[in-house]
């Protein structure tokens, strides 16, 4: 069975919900989550459009063009100073290879050679930065790395979506942000193996993006100190998964692979008791970064635990262990004990108040 790969976009959903021990093994396993989700019969809708991950192509190879010349244009706006020409080096393919290992090697060696001459002028296109995630490597690859600006290295993030007079969609920017986080502190992380200062990396990092409803390019640097604390913080508070894996039963299994003639190596149903054998912690948030979340949500809905449906569920919640519960209380089909005589107090009034609205009323 093919390993999946750790990715910045993996590690944000893990350190945004890393309480789920469940989505912690099966990415540390590097189990393909869409393809366990079909075979759980709870599979999620296709993931990009291919028309943005087009646009988002053509976008770089334009940022790309005639080395790298629109993205230092940028640069030199957005931090006011004279930039020289760089040049650069291409990490995608490393004597042939495409594999992690070589292109890895080649970056730390890349980077060394930058960290040892303040003069350097090289952009690292597509670099590959090794970081340890729960007691895994991840190998991580930015869409660029600048050339020493001021004494400076800047993480560079490439997006489609774009910034129309100037403004960008702030979720999608705070997800971008999160992203740069993750390749700062690997990045950082390999400068401190070979000896050179972290502190080369900038805390900003440049977001680049289509302006308007153009394909020309449109720049802003994004400060991440908020981000790199949160993120580190995150790292450091994941368990190592072999530990959680523990105390898995006798035969749990998510191999999804087929022998010779199609047939699969573990059955649904064994799958299906080993996900049900790690604790999850679904929150609304999970739809937009996890394929499991449709089938947590259904386990969610059927337990009826508040906490399994998120932070905001559990905190209206205190003292209700179940939703059914709750959902007996508000309508007056049960009665409340006194230590749940204020909590009961507000969601019928929450639901008299929805009931209103439904019908027409005033609050």
């Amino acid at each position: 069975m093919a390993r999946q790969a750790y990715t910045a976009q993996k590690i944000t959903a893990l350190t945004v919900n890393p309480g789920c021990e469940r989505r912690a093994v099966i990415d540390a396993a590097g189990v393909d989550k869409g393809r366990l989700a079909q075979r759980l019969g709870r599979p999620m809708p296709s993931g990009r459009s291919p028309f943005a991950i087009i646009r988002e192509r053509a976008f770089e190879e334009q940022l790309k063009a005639n080395g790298y010349a629109e993205l230092i244009t940028l640069l030199r706006a957005e931090l006011g100073v004279s930039i020289a020409e760089a040049a650069v080096a291409d990490l995608n393919i490393v004597g042939g290879h495409m594999g992690w290992q070589p292109r890895a090697a080649e970056t730390r060696s890349l980077l060394r050679s930058i960290a040892q001459n303040c003069d350097a002028r090289l952009i690292l296109d597509h670099p590959v930065l090794p970081l340890e995630v729960a007691g895994t490597t991840a190998f991580l690859e930015p869409d660029a790395v600048s050339h020493r600006i001021g004494d400076q290295l800047y993480v560079i993030v490439i997006k489609s979506f774009a910034a129309v007079d100037g403004q960008a969609d702030a979720a999608k920017v705070a997800e971008a942000a999160k992203q740069a986080a993750v390749y700062v502190l690997a990045l950082r992380e390999v400068l401190a193996r070979i000896g050179a200062d972290p502190g080369l990396v900038a805390e900003r990092f440049l977001l680049a993006m289509p302006k308007d409803f153009t394909n020309r390019p449109y720049g802003r640097l994004v400060d991440l100190r908020q981000q790199l604390d949160a993120v580190a913080h995150q790292l450091a508070r994941l368990d190592q998964a072999e530990a959680r894996a523990v105390a898995l039963p006798a035969g749990a299994t998510l191999d999804l692979s087929q022998d010779a003639t199609g047939r699969p190596a573990a059955t649904n149903e064994q799958l299906t008791d080993t996900v049900d054998a790690l604790p999850h912690l679904y929150g609304p948030r999970c739809l937009d970064m996890c394929e499991l979340s449709r089938y947590c949500r259904d386990a969610a809905l059927r337990d009826g635990e508040p906490a399994h449906l998120g932070g905001v569920v559990r905190d209206s919640l205190p003292g209700l262990e179940n939703t059914r519960i709750a959902y007996a209380l508000a309508l007056g089909e049960r009665e409340p004990s006194s230590a749940q005589d204020e909590v009961v107090s507000l969601l019928r009034s929450a639901t008299a108040l929805r009931a209103r609205r439904l019908t027409g009323g005033t609050a």
